[in-house]
Protein backbone atom coordinates (compact mmCIF):
# COMPACT_ATOMS: atom_id res chain seq x y z
CA UNK A 1 0.00 0.00 0.00
CA UNK A 2 0.85 3.48 -0.58
CA UNK A 3 0.25 7.01 -0.19
CA UNK A 4 1.39 10.39 -1.46
CA UNK A 5 2.40 12.90 1.17
CA UNK A 6 1.51 15.73 -1.43
CA UNK A 7 3.41 18.74 -1.33
CA UNK A 8 1.51 22.17 0.88
CA UNK A 9 1.37 25.52 -0.41
CA UNK A 10 0.71 28.15 1.80
CA UNK A 11 -1.36 30.41 -0.92
CA UNK A 12 -1.13 33.31 1.44
CA UNK A 13 -0.18 33.43 5.50
CA UNK A 14 -1.57 36.48 7.33
CA UNK A 15 -0.27 36.57 11.05
CA UNK A 16 -3.26 38.18 13.30
CA UNK A 17 -1.16 38.28 16.65
CA UNK A 18 0.66 36.16 18.91
CA UNK A 19 -0.88 34.28 21.95
CA UNK A 20 -0.06 33.93 25.51
CA UNK A 21 1.29 30.91 25.16
CA UNK A 22 3.72 31.56 22.45
CA UNK A 23 1.85 30.29 19.37
CA UNK A 24 0.67 32.94 16.94
CA UNK A 25 -2.65 33.25 15.87
CA UNK A 26 -2.54 33.11 11.61
CA UNK A 27 -4.73 33.15 8.91
CA UNK A 28 -3.65 30.79 5.61
CA UNK A 29 -5.02 29.37 2.61
CA UNK A 30 -3.60 25.82 2.34
CA UNK A 31 -3.60 24.00 -1.06
CA UNK A 32 -1.91 20.97 -2.44
CA UNK A 33 0.52 19.89 -5.22
CA UNK A 34 -0.32 16.68 -6.92
CA UNK A 35 3.11 15.44 -5.93
CA UNK A 36 5.23 14.91 -2.79
CA UNK A 37 6.74 12.35 -0.74
CA UNK A 38 5.41 8.98 -0.56
CA UNK A 39 5.29 6.55 2.11
CA UNK A 40 5.16 2.02 1.23
CA UNK A 41 3.53 0.06 4.04
CA UNK A 42 3.99 -3.49 4.37
CA UNK A 43 2.50 -5.86 7.14
CA UNK A 44 5.30 -6.70 9.36
CA UNK A 45 5.89 -7.88 13.03
CA UNK A 46 7.22 -5.10 14.32
CA UNK A 47 7.37 -1.24 13.43
CA UNK A 48 10.45 -0.24 11.34
CA UNK A 49 10.80 2.77 8.73
CA UNK A 50 12.96 2.98 6.30
CA UNK A 51 14.09 6.25 4.32
CA UNK A 52 15.04 6.70 0.84
CA UNK A 53 15.48 9.45 -1.75
CA UNK A 54 17.29 12.22 -2.18
CA UNK A 55 16.50 14.11 1.03
CA UNK A 56 16.85 10.87 3.03
CA UNK A 57 20.67 11.80 4.57
CA UNK A 58 19.11 14.81 6.19
CA UNK A 59 16.43 12.77 8.29
CA UNK A 60 19.61 10.47 9.15
CA UNK A 61 20.63 11.72 12.68
CA UNK A 62 16.70 12.04 13.03
CA UNK A 63 15.51 10.71 16.67
CA UNK A 64 12.08 10.14 16.28
CA UNK A 65 10.77 10.48 13.21
CA UNK A 66 6.80 11.86 12.77
CA UNK A 67 5.88 9.13 10.64
CA UNK A 68 6.81 6.52 13.47
CA UNK A 69 5.37 8.98 16.04
CA UNK A 70 2.04 8.78 14.08
CA UNK A 71 2.10 5.40 13.77
CA UNK A 72 2.40 4.79 17.28
CA UNK A 73 -0.07 7.07 18.34
CA UNK A 74 -2.50 6.01 15.99
CA UNK A 75 -1.67 2.07 16.84
CA UNK A 76 -2.36 3.18 20.95
CA UNK A 77 -5.60 4.92 19.94
CA UNK A 78 -6.99 1.93 18.22
CA UNK A 79 -6.15 -0.84 21.19
CA UNK A 80 -3.93 -2.72 17.61
CA UNK A 81 0.12 -3.46 17.72
CA UNK A 82 1.84 -1.32 15.90
CA UNK A 83 3.12 -3.24 13.21
CA UNK A 84 4.20 -2.26 9.53
CA UNK A 85 7.46 -2.07 7.75
CA UNK A 86 7.24 1.23 6.60
CA UNK A 87 9.61 2.93 3.71
CA UNK A 88 9.53 6.90 3.36
CA UNK A 89 10.81 8.33 -0.28
CA UNK A 90 11.88 11.30 0.67
CA UNK A 91 11.68 13.55 -2.27
CA UNK A 92 10.82 17.14 -0.49
CA UNK A 93 13.74 19.05 1.40
CA UNK A 94 13.07 19.28 5.02
CA UNK A 95 12.53 22.64 6.84
CA UNK A 96 11.32 24.12 3.74
CA UNK A 97 7.88 25.32 4.69
CA UNK A 98 6.04 23.16 2.44
CA UNK A 99 4.81 20.63 5.17
CA UNK A 100 6.91 17.83 4.38
CA UNK A 101 6.96 16.38 8.08
CA UNK A 102 3.47 17.15 8.58
CA UNK A 103 2.33 15.51 4.95
CA UNK A 104 4.51 12.42 5.50
CA UNK A 105 2.59 11.81 9.31
CA UNK A 106 -0.45 12.36 7.77
CA UNK A 107 0.40 9.95 5.20
CA UNK A 108 1.12 7.63 7.77
CA UNK A 109 -2.90 8.09 9.40
CA UNK A 110 -4.07 7.23 6.37
CA UNK A 111 -2.10 4.45 5.40
CA UNK A 112 -1.92 2.75 8.18
CA UNK A 113 -5.81 3.27 8.78
CA UNK A 114 -6.39 0.81 5.57
CA UNK A 115 -3.19 -1.23 6.64
CA UNK A 116 -4.40 -2.12 9.86
CA UNK A 117 -7.92 -2.30 8.48
CA UNK A 118 -9.17 0.30 10.98
CA UNK A 119 -11.89 1.78 9.13
CA UNK A 120 -11.66 5.36 10.45
CA UNK A 121 -13.13 8.44 9.17
CA UNK A 122 -11.57 11.27 8.25
CA UNK A 123 -13.31 13.00 11.44
CA UNK A 124 -11.71 10.45 13.72
CA UNK A 125 -8.28 10.79 12.39
CA UNK A 126 -7.92 15.10 12.42
CA UNK A 127 -8.00 15.09 16.36
CA UNK A 128 -4.99 12.33 15.86
CA UNK A 129 -3.58 14.45 13.28
CA UNK A 130 -3.88 18.05 15.49
CA UNK A 131 -1.54 16.12 17.95
CA UNK A 132 0.81 15.54 15.79
CA UNK A 133 1.49 18.92 14.48
CA UNK A 134 -0.54 22.58 13.63
CA UNK A 135 -0.04 21.53 9.98
CA UNK A 136 -0.80 18.25 10.10
CA UNK A 137 -4.99 18.07 9.97
CA UNK A 138 -4.41 20.55 6.83
CA UNK A 139 -2.18 17.45 5.40
CA UNK A 140 -4.38 14.75 6.68
CA UNK A 141 -7.36 16.35 4.55
CA UNK A 142 -5.02 17.09 1.32
CA UNK A 143 -7.71 20.03 0.29
CA UNK A 144 -7.76 23.45 -0.65
CA UNK A 145 -8.96 24.88 2.78
CA UNK A 146 -8.95 27.80 4.94
CA UNK A 147 -6.89 27.80 8.40
CA UNK A 148 -7.72 30.21 10.96
CA UNK A 149 -5.84 29.81 14.58
CA UNK A 150 -2.56 27.79 14.94
CA UNK A 151 -3.39 26.70 11.19
CA UNK A 152 -5.55 23.62 12.32
CA UNK A 153 -9.40 25.08 12.77
CA UNK A 154 -10.04 24.44 8.88
CA UNK A 155 -12.72 25.50 6.57
CA UNK A 156 -12.46 23.92 3.07
CA UNK A 157 -12.98 26.44 0.41
CA UNK A 158 -13.17 26.72 -3.25
CA UNK A 159 -10.55 28.69 -5.44
CA UNK A 160 -11.68 28.82 -9.30
CA UNK A 161 -8.95 27.81 -11.56
CA UNK A 162 -6.77 26.32 -8.78
CA UNK A 163 -7.19 22.82 -9.64
CA UNK A 164 -4.99 21.68 -12.24
CA UNK A 165 -3.21 24.91 -12.44
CA UNK A 166 0.34 24.68 -13.36
CA UNK A 167 2.66 25.50 -10.05
CA UNK A 168 6.17 25.44 -10.03
CA UNK A 169 8.03 24.88 -6.58
CA UNK A 170 12.13 26.17 -6.00
CA UNK A 171 14.52 25.90 -3.14
CA UNK A 172 17.59 27.60 -2.63
CA UNK A 173 18.44 24.27 -0.47
CA UNK A 174 18.20 26.16 2.64
CA UNK A 175 16.78 24.72 5.90
CA UNK A 176 14.70 27.49 7.51
CA UNK A 177 13.87 27.16 11.46
CA UNK A 178 9.93 28.07 11.54
CA UNK A 179 10.60 29.01 15.39
CA UNK A 180 13.42 31.44 14.10
CA UNK A 181 11.42 33.06 11.82
CA UNK A 182 8.14 33.16 14.11
CA UNK A 183 10.74 35.40 16.74
CA UNK A 184 12.02 37.65 14.24
CA UNK A 185 8.00 38.46 12.98
CA UNK A 186 7.47 42.53 13.38
CA UNK A 187 4.75 41.79 15.38
CA UNK A 188 2.21 44.20 13.22
CA UNK A 189 -1.17 42.76 12.65
CA UNK A 190 -1.55 43.33 8.46
CA UNK A 191 -5.07 43.03 9.03
CA UNK A 192 -7.37 39.69 7.47
CA UNK A 193 -6.89 37.03 4.32
CA UNK A 194 -8.61 38.47 1.83
CA UNK A 195 -10.94 36.85 -0.36
CA UNK A 196 -9.25 36.09 -3.02
CA UNK A 197 -5.81 34.24 -2.26
CA UNK A 198 -3.48 35.69 -3.93
CA UNK A 199 -4.31 39.07 -3.22
CA UNK A 200 -3.14 38.35 -0.04
CA UNK A 201 0.25 37.82 1.20
CA UNK A 202 2.48 35.71 3.46
CA UNK A 203 3.63 37.92 6.28
CA UNK A 204 6.66 36.06 7.26
CA UNK A 205 8.59 36.58 4.52
CA UNK A 206 10.31 39.92 5.73
CA UNK A 207 11.24 37.50 9.02
CA UNK A 208 12.38 34.65 6.21
CA UNK A 209 14.48 36.62 3.90
CA UNK A 210 16.63 37.82 7.41
CA UNK A 211 17.22 34.57 8.10
CA UNK A 212 17.73 32.93 4.50
CA UNK A 213 18.49 36.31 1.90
CA UNK A 214 18.38 33.51 -0.66
CA UNK A 215 14.97 33.83 -0.97
CA UNK A 216 15.01 37.56 -2.30
CA UNK A 217 16.72 35.86 -5.27
CA UNK A 218 14.15 32.66 -5.72
CA UNK A 219 11.51 35.58 -5.73
CA UNK A 220 13.47 37.34 -8.10
CA UNK A 221 13.66 34.58 -10.43
CA UNK A 222 10.22 33.84 -10.43
CA UNK A 223 8.97 37.29 -11.58
CA UNK A 224 7.58 36.51 -14.49
CA UNK A 225 5.05 34.05 -12.83
CA UNK A 226 1.00 35.29 -12.31
CA UNK A 227 1.70 34.94 -8.57
CA UNK A 228 5.40 33.87 -6.93
CA UNK A 229 5.46 34.18 -3.29
CA UNK A 230 7.01 32.32 -0.61
CA UNK A 231 5.32 29.19 1.40
CA UNK A 232 5.05 29.03 4.92
CA UNK A 233 8.14 30.08 6.91
CA UNK A 234 10.07 29.47 4.00
CA UNK A 235 13.11 29.06 2.21
CA UNK A 236 10.80 27.30 -0.72
CA UNK A 237 8.61 29.79 -3.44
CA UNK A 238 5.91 29.02 -5.26
CA UNK A 239 5.31 30.26 -9.07
CA UNK A 240 1.49 29.96 -10.41
CA UNK A 241 1.62 30.44 -14.04
CA UNK A 242 -1.53 29.92 -16.58
CA UNK A 243 -0.13 27.67 -19.14
CA UNK A 244 2.31 24.81 -18.34
CA UNK A 245 4.51 25.35 -21.35
CA UNK A 246 5.55 28.77 -19.40
CA UNK A 247 5.90 26.52 -15.98
CA UNK A 248 8.27 24.03 -18.08
CA UNK A 249 10.30 27.38 -19.43
CA UNK A 250 10.87 28.76 -16.10
CA UNK A 251 11.74 25.57 -14.36
CA UNK A 252 14.18 24.89 -17.60
CA UNK A 253 15.62 28.32 -17.23
CA UNK A 254 15.70 27.96 -13.52
CA UNK A 255 17.99 24.96 -13.36
CA UNK A 256 20.58 26.12 -15.84
CA UNK A 257 20.99 29.68 -14.01
CA UNK A 258 20.73 27.32 -10.42
CA UNK A 259 21.41 23.97 -10.66
CA UNK A 260 21.95 23.96 -7.23
CA UNK A 261 18.51 25.18 -6.28
CA UNK A 262 15.54 21.89 -5.70
CA UNK A 263 12.72 22.72 -8.00
CA UNK A 264 9.23 20.58 -8.23
CA UNK A 265 7.13 21.02 -11.71
CA UNK A 266 3.44 19.86 -10.43
CA UNK A 267 0.29 21.11 -10.58
CA UNK A 268 -2.82 21.76 -7.99
CA UNK A 269 -4.63 18.94 -7.23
Amino acid sequence: MEEIARAKVNLALHVRGREPDGYHRIETLFAFCEDGDRLHAEPAEELSLRIVGPFAAALAQEGDNLVLRAARLLAARSGVPAEAALTLHKNLPIASGIGGGSADAAAALRLLDRLWGLGLSEADLLPLAAELGADVPACLVSRTARGEGRGDALTEVHVPGLAGAPVLLVNPRVEVSTAEVFRRWSGTDGGPLPPDPFEGRNDLEAAARQVAPGIAEVLEALADAKVARMSGSGATCFAVYDEAADRDCAAARIAAAHPGWWTLVSRFS
